[in-house]
């Protein structure tokens, strides 16, 4: 099947920041993986396709846990994910001294709260309705291997669609987290799923591991993104690629 972007021809990388290879990681119910592998290509990457019963991690310079509804959200978004065998080596990974990166988006971010990579959990939107709009961020922290391309304080817009998006933690955790620099991105205009602080995305202390609700996969293309016009979210993949040239990964 071809697998070229609907814009030009992207099927092998020639920018500067050519040749890291981001492992994408899919699970049953998975649906966002072809779309996060394009955006990797687009970005210069190679995309490396992940099976989750994979009981070894290839060599990888970082990974992307897509959105979608593993196992069908049975028990609780990402709730069974989390004991995949390939999460025990991405744990591990992202652990390690050398913090591969990993960004999980919506699902996946709400793999990487089940799996204790980063704190907190998601519940249902406060309205219980699944929602599906173009949302405006500001990026909070610039800091992280995901978002080192975004100016502080920068307003993007990306897709949001969930039903389970409402990001929650105790006072404790979330004064922590404000505390830290640590809330990577925040709702702005309106709050679409009761979010606690308006938190839309968080790190872990090291700032390798991110997630976040909205899709930044889909803003990567002229004519395709929010608006038919954003690639706003093309900035987290010129990111950790620009990370792994650097070598700070």
């Amino acid at each position: 099947m071809t697998d070229l972007p609907l814009i030009g021809d992207y099927s092998a990388p020639t920018t500067a920041l050519s040749g890291a290879r981001i492992g994408v990681v899919t699970f049953p119910g998975t649906l966002d993986d072809r779309d996060a592998a394009r955006a990797v290509r687009l970005a210069g990457g190679e995309a490396v396709s992940l099976w989750h019963a994979d009981t070894e991690l290839p060599d990888v310079d970082a990974i992307v846990i897509p959105g979608g509804f593993s196992y069908g959200d049975y028990l609780r978004a990402g709730a069974i994910s989390r004991f995949a065998p390939l999460m025990d080596k991405i744990v591990d990974a992202a652990n390690s001294d050398a913090k591969l990166p990993v960004l999980g988006i919506c699902n996946g971010f709400q793999v990487l709260t089940e799996s204790h990579l980063l704190p907190g959990s998601m519940i249902k939107n406060d309205h219980l309705k699944f929602i599906c709009r173009d949302q405006v961020l500001r990026v909070e922290n610039n800091q992280t291997a995901w978002t080192n391309q975004y100016e502080s304080g920068q307003e993007i817009t990306i897709v949001l669609k969930n039903q389970d998006g409402q990001y929650v933690a105790d006072e404790k955790t979330l004064d922590e987290l404000e505390g830290e620099g640590r809330v990577a991105f925040r709702y702005v205009g309106w709050n679409p799923n009761g979010s606690r602080r308006d938190i839309a995305g968080i790190t872990n202390a090291a700032g390798n591991v991110v997630g976040l609700m909205p899709h930044p996969e889909h803003a990567v293309e002229a004519g395709y993104g929010p608006d038919h016009t954003g690639t706003d979210g093309l900035g987290f993949f010129t990111s950790v690629l620009t990370t792994l040239v650097g070598g700070a990964k």
